[in-house]
């Protein structure tokens, strides 16, 4: 094993931590301006404001950043592979017996999670920490024809496979569906809603918006359109008109808590 061998390794190493520290700033920048978007969103329709530009371009510095990452990662493997011993000391590692096993996943499970971007991994660590709450979810696989969205209970989300296991504590509202019933689903499945005790920490969606909300008296959520916003109104309730939700030929317009109503996914179908 040459010591310029073992400097390419560190130079290396050395360009991998300024990536990631560059991956960090650009995250930071991200999520400020995703702040701001959620509390003031009618800023996007303002003359000269470029906030949608700005975060573009910051979504293509981390996709590039990204990408540079896994190069640098796919080198660095491979320089860590040409100094590795083979022989027989490989096949003394591979006779480990079954008692570590357990062991060598949870090392494996760690060491991936390591890998992952950081925008990947403040990711993971924000679905983990929904343990407890209650989220909006699709529990509809993808191809069906419509979207069912409920509200459950977050009981675990496994970081490896990145999926929720949630608990739909309401029965249904017939025979088959009565009862408590749990879900494994993905995180694309899964809506946080806003905190209950921070009002400004939630969407001030604009009239004519589009959004997904939790219909009176029902754990369901269903798509809507913002009559007037909670900020405007000083409260902490949104007026919305559900759609299918007619009455004598017009549709009611129904009073739902702020931290009931969440933006309608892309594609949402009902």
């Amino acid at each position: 094993m040459s010591s310029p061998d073992i400097g390419s390794i560190l130079e290396s190493s050395k360009e991998l931590d300024r990536v990631r520290k560059e991956e960090e700033d650009v995250l930071s920048e991200i999520n400020k301006l995703h702040k701001k978007l959620q509390t003031t969103p009618e800023v996007v329709e303002k003359p000269g404001d470029n906030s949608l530009a700005r975060l573009r371009l910051l979504y293509t510095q981390a996709k590039d950043l990204s990408e540079n990452e896994a190069s640098i990662s796919n080198l660095l493997i491979s320089q860590i592979d040409a100094l590795l011993p083979t022989g027989p000391q490989g096949q003394t590692r591979r006779r480990i017996g079954k008692g570590n096993e357990q062991k060598r996943k949870r090392v494996k499970t760690e060491s991936d999670i390591s890998r992952l971007t950081p925008s990947m991994r403040h990711q993971l660590e924000t679905c983990a920490s929904l343990k407890g709450e209650q989220v909006a979810a699709r529990v509809t696989p993808r191809n069906a024809d419509k979207d069912e969205w409920f509200v459950v209970k977050v009981i675990h989300f496994d970081k490896e496979s990145k999926e929720f296991e949630v608990l739909d504590e309401e029965p249904g509202d017939d025979e088959e569906s009565s009862g408590q019933r749990q879900y494994k689903l993905p995180m694309g499945n899964i809506i946080p809603f806003p905190k209950i005790n921070d009002p400004s920490s939630a969407p001030d969606f604009p009239p004519g918006k589009h959004v997904l909300a939790v219909y009176p008296g029902t754990t369901a959520l269903y798509k809507a359109t913002v009559v007037q916003g909670h900020r405007r109104r000083k409260t902490e309730d949104y007026v919305l008109e559900f759609d299918d939700d007619e009455e004598d030929g017009s549709l009611p317009q129904r009073t739902v808590p702020f931290h009931k109503v969440v933006p309608l996914p892309d594609g949402h179908r009902q």
